[in-house]
């Protein structure tokens, strides 16, 4: 039996006790960024991780689900467990066709596997460009990947910070399939909502048809107010952008909670209170019917409604 390693120091661990939103979400919502951690002592961690967390498996994601009116998840693999899709898959399969996978794969990973990974329910894969999650593998081999998977029908999920998308932009308009930004890449939020930063991602989302998550304003807050203690109106700083977006592309936006919210330092925030964030940013009815229900499904489970 190998013994389990500690968590990263200064870890924080997932809300205990979520708060119940006010918020009623519409019927058939879709999480459609989560994340399963382990348990370790059924799906160890990578040996390359950059981090430890603490367990978050699929019976704390489905009960969360559960709490807050969530019918569907999108499960992303997390960088602690490399390209090891076992926990991740574990989950979609468990999840009674309530759940799609994001997966992570290696430029050797075999046509069985894909078409292994594609019956359990994964949709897409995920290339992380965040140095300290994980290394980006060279994007020749990315394109490789991307070329790979295009034939399933999947998507590539893009993470990347803002201030990289001059660089990388021009790989990510040679990807062939469609392409997918998590936390509508990272945006500065004490610059301009209308500066050049943030217009040059709305204008790269745009030209590409990109699909876009306005999620984590935990991650990318500055000024907050945090997802705390009863707090309706959280994360005031994060709205302007977030509210662009969905403006911009009511038909390609999708939410997420990110749970259980890896590698944060500041607070923890309470889920329930990141659903009271939603009407902050989706301000009329049908820009949430779409941001939360029909995008998602047309995304990942197309032909199916609501």
């Amino acid at each position: 039996m190998s013994t389990l390693s500690p968590k990263t120091p200064g870890w924080l661990d997932w809300h205990p006790d979520p708060s119940r939103p006010a918020f009623a979400l519409p019927p058939g919502t879709v999480d459609a960024h989560c994340h399963v951690f382990g348990p370790q002592a059924a799906f160890p961690f990578a040996p390359e991780r950059k981090y430890t967390p603490c367990d978050g498996g699929k019976d704390d994601l489905f009960a969360l689900r559960d709490h807050l009116g969530v019918g569907r998840n999108v499960i992303v693999q997390a960088t602690c467990h490399g390209a090891d899709n076992s926990a991740m898959v574990d989950a979609v399969q468990a999840s009674g066709g309530r759940a799609r996978g994001i997966a992570t794969v290696r430029p050797d990973v075999t046509d069985a596997e894909l078409r292994r990974l594609d019956a359990a329910g994964v949709r897409g894969v995920r290339f992380t460009f965040l140095r300290r999650l994980a290394d980006a593998a060279p994007q020749h081999d990315l394109a490789a990947i991307a070329q790979r998977i295009a034939p399933l029908g999947w998507h590539v999920v893009l993470y990347f910070e803002s201030a990289d998308l001059p660089e990388l932009e021009r790989f990510f308009n040679s990807l062939p399939t469609p392409l997918v930004v998590d936390h509508m890449g990272r945006p500065d939020v004490t610059a301009p909502v209308t500066g050049p930063d943030f217009t040059r991602f709305l204008r790269f989302a745009e030209r590409d048809e990109v699909w876009v998550k306005v999620t984590c304003p935990e991650r990318l807050s500055v000024t907050g107010p945090p997802a705390l203690n009863a707090e309706r109106h959280p994360y005031t700083d994060v709205v302007p952008f977030a509210r662009r977006v969905v403006e911009e592309f009511p038909d390609r936006v999708l939410w997420g909670t990110d749970w259980p919210h890896p590698n944060l330092t500041g607070h923890m925030p309470d889920d329930g209170l990141l659903v009271d964030y939603v009407p902050q940013v989706a301000v009329t009815a049908e820009q949430r019917r779409k941001l939360l229900v029909d995008n998602p499904m047309r995304l990942y489970w197309p032909g199916e409604g609501a």
